[in-house]
């Protein structure tokens, strides 16, 4: 597995080995690879500042405990976390805040290197493809404004409000890469890059010719 080289040095060399008729594509986890934040946790804060973000997180930290002790999974925990803040708060209401997020505190996140890697990839022909366990209610939206497709969380959503439960799997571990073969024909592509930065990302990692593992620290 790469790591990072030389700061000033991309992991993808423009002008040696250029082939512009293989058929790329890269998978790039969001939170922690791309950003220097969580980007739920940003989000929380964002909307409810410093103080009502730890007074709701301490209310379900036993949650948090749970998951590193191993005696719950994730997913379960994520979603107390998801209840907490968000359940019952209708979805245009939701939608119209994830929208600011993204425009006010998403740029603030990001790592300049992971940006510079995402041009250089789709200049060489990649298709990029940004995959994240957090809400598809922002990630969605920030992937499209990079010309980047989006593979991440849904969020279950009843009589118009949210509900504080996932839709599905969490996309995290696993899950990443069933989400990926379910939607790409891997062998159809000359090139498969993956960049992660936990052990949740490592299965992604594993599927690729060049992975690279917190590769913009």
């Amino acid at each position: 597995m790469d790591h990072a080289r030389d700061p000033d040095n991309s992991r993808i060399d423009l002008q040696k080995n250029e082939d512009v008729m293989k058929k790329r594509i890269a998978f790039l986890d969001f939170d922690g690879t791309i950003t220097t934040k969580d980007s739920l946790l940003a989000f929380i804060f964002y909307r409810y500042g410093k103080w009502k973000t730890y007074i709701g997180l301490l209310s379900v930290s036993i949650f948090y405990v749970g998951y590193i002790l191993k005696l719950i999974p994730v997913q379960v925990a994520k979603e107390s976390v998801l209840r907490r803040f968000f359940r019952n708060e209708k979805i245009e209401q939701f939608q119209s805040a994830c929208e600011q997020f993204i425009l006010e505190a998403i740029p603030t996140l990001l790592r300049p290197k992971a940006i510079n890697e995402i041009r250089l990839l789709q200049q060489r022909g990649a298709e990029v493809v940004i995959i994240s366990a957090s809400p598809c209610n922002w990630i969605e939206s920030w992937s499209k404004s990079i010309g980047a497709t989006a593979i991440c969380s849904k969020l279950e959503v009843a009589n118009g409000k949210l509900t504080g439960r996932i839709n599905g799997n969490n996309c995290r571990g696993k899950e990443k890469v069933r989400r990926i073969k379910n939607t790409y024909r891997l062998e159809d592509y000359d090139e498969v890059y993956a960049y992660g930065d936990t052990k949740g990302d490592k299965p992604m990692l594993e599927l690729a010719t060049f992975a690279f593992y917190k590769p913009f620290r």
